[in-house]
């Protein structure tokens, strides 16, 4: 394992301190922010899975933040990954 790789149980104690830091409640959905950097990372472009990942939450927020709109934001953006095509 590198330095730069996180193990499964750090993930939780990561996302624990972001949602300190940033005053978040428990609406971290992990696996579906995952999700969202796989598709995107491979459907796209690997630089855009975090682009993405941020945009998802800006979106997010300010819809509102409730988990519906979280869910509707990754799911806004990975609809659109999956049906990427760059245009010629």
């Amino acid at each position: 394992m590198s330095d730069r790789t996180l193990p499964p149980d750090a993930l939780d104690d990561w996302a624990a301190a972001l949602r300190a830091v940033l005053a978040l409640d428990d609406d971290l959905p992990i696996a579906a922010i995952l999700d969202l950097a796989r598709d995107v990372a491979t459907s796209v472009a690997r630089p855009a899975a975090p682009v993405s990942a941020f945009a998802a939450g800006l979106a997010a927020g300010r819809a509102g933040g409730s988990p519906d709109d979280i869910r509707a934001a990754l799911s806004a953006v990975v609809s659109r990954a999956t049906t990427w095509k760059v245009e010629s």
